[in-house]
């Protein structure tokens, strides 16, 4: 009766020894096939960054392509301002010159001026819609003071010649201004960022986003809608808030000299 009772713990051993052989390799299965599962779900996910990649590469190289044709645009229409600019000094500083080489009277050299008024005015009026009124204005100031005698006719070429070099300075000029302008309907005051002669964009006091477009012969304040647009013309206004006056920028193109 004592023997089998002095076996039974050896029995009870290998048992369980036999039921761990089993438990083992099942749960290195489980693991196995878990790092099978994961291995395909990361191969998944590494195809699909791939092919996001890809996609990113592309659009970046259409955006450069895009942005090295309004950098070309914008070249030109650069020499073009900057040419007119300089025709219009040359035209001035030549009449100048005649005149004093004729030794003009006060009222022989007053018609030249008044011509030389006139054509400034056309420049302006011809030019991007920036403080149009008030530049204007200055000029028919002028223009009564030499008429009605204020003003004599010697000291007014200087003066206008300094009209002049406002003009110049403006076409280089990337600054920010405050001016009133005609949105739609409404006469609103905006903040104005003007990129020499090139371009000029707004931002309303409630927010709104915009640029100066040509339309026909003249120019119109448009608002911009889409959220990347709006996006590149806040930077801008940003830059010029920090004194950042250089450097790359991505706008909406709308330059002086693109109307076709």
């Amino acid at each position: 009766m004592t023997r089998p009772t002095a076996f039974r713990p050896r029995a009870l051993a290998a048992f369980a020894a036999l039921c761990l052989a089993a438990v083992i390799p099942a749960q290195a299965q489980d693991a196995a096939d878990e790092l099978a599962q994961g291995l395909i779900r990361l191969r998944g996910e590494v195809e699909q960054l791939n092919s996001e990649l890809e996609l990113l590469r592309e659009e970046q190289r259409v955006m450069l392509a895009g942005l090295n044709q309004q950098k070309a645009e914008l070249s030109n229409s650069a020499e073009r301002q900057g040419l007119s600019a300089r025709e219009a000094r040359e035209k001035l500083a030549a009449k100048q010159a005649e005149i004093e080489a004729a030794g003009a009277s006060g009222d022989n050299l007053r018609p030249a001026l008044l011509s030389a008024i006139e054509a400034l005015k056309t420049h302006i009026q011809s030019g991007l819609p920036f403080k149009i009124e008030e530049r204007l204005g200055e000029l028919d100031r002028f223009r009564g003071e030499l008429e009605n005698g204020s003003v004599p006719a010697q000291r007014g070429v200087n003066r206008l010649w300094a009209y002049f070099e406002d003009e110049f300075r403006l076409s280089r000029d990337n600054s920010l201004h405050t001016q009133t302008i005609q949105l739609g309907e409404e006469r609103v005051l905006a903040d104005v960022a003007k990129l020499g002669s090139m371009a000029l964009y707004f931002r309303t006091r409630d927010g709104r986003l915009g640029q100066a477009q040509r339309q026909g012969s003249g120019w119109a304040f448009v608002e911009l809608t889409e959220a990347r647009q709006q996006a590149q013309v806040r930077n801008l206004f940003d830059a010029l808030g920090k004194q950042i006056r250089q450097g790359w920028f991505e706008l909406p193109l709308a330059a002086a000299g693109a109307a076709r």
